[in-house]
């Protein structure tokens, strides 16, 4: 190996011991309390070699979206892809994403509550990103009647799947309730 692929290497694995990091900060004590000088504490490295990597807190939260959104699009697709029928797969990604969101929060947050900077909705978005997109458009555009637009019915999808999780994680939505809600929001989405 090259000298100058190991220190590719080693940039790599330092860049994910960052974003991993700061995952786990986040998930243990909220995205407040990642900061470059903890982050530069947790993983023992001078702040100068995590600003190396990162222009700061934003770039390192933009990075944990971007593998987030892998991870989301990976779990989406395994549920979708395992379903059965239509109805039942589009059931499967919405399960799939709650319990993502519910699961993870300060990962969801990164993803898709705080300001980031990712082009989200866009042909220059990260792969990842129209990846997981991708997923729930596949769950929804076999149930789109003639003459939806896919793409905004998927949006819609999404935005109900968004606000489902953002309302029971504030406690405005009784947990009790999630499984009525998502038979209700299938049921609705799959009768013509």
């Amino acid at each position: 190996m090259s000298i100058q692929n190991r220190r590719e290497r080693e940039r790599a694995e330092r860049e994910q011991l960052i974003v991993t990091a700061a995952r786990e900060l986040a998930e243990t004590e909220g995205w407040d309390s990642v900061t470059t000088r903890r982050l530069a504490a947790e993983i023992e490295y001078s702040q100068p070699v995590l600003y190396s990597h990162f222009k700061g807190k934003d770039a390192i939260m933009a990075a944990v979206a971007v593998q987030g959104c892998a991870e989301l699009a990976t779990e989406l697709r395994a549920a979708r892809t395992a379903a059965r029928g239509a109805g039942e797969a589009l059931a499967a990604v919405a399960e799939t994403y709650t319990s993502f969101g519910r699961r993870r929060p300060a990962l969801y947050d990164a993803m898709f509550t705080y300001l980031v900077d990712l082009p989200f909705a866009t042909p220059e978005a990260p792969e990842p990103l129209q990846a997981a997109f991708r997923e729930i458009l596949l769950a929804v555009e076999p149930i789109a009647m003639t003459g939806d637009d896919p793409g905004l019915l998927t949006e819609t999808f999404w935005a109900a799947l968004h606000g489902l999780v953002t309302l029971m994680r504030s406690g405005r939505l009784p947990e009790g309730g999630h499984e009525e809600r998502l038979r209700l929001l299938i049921a609705h989405f799959t009768t013509p």
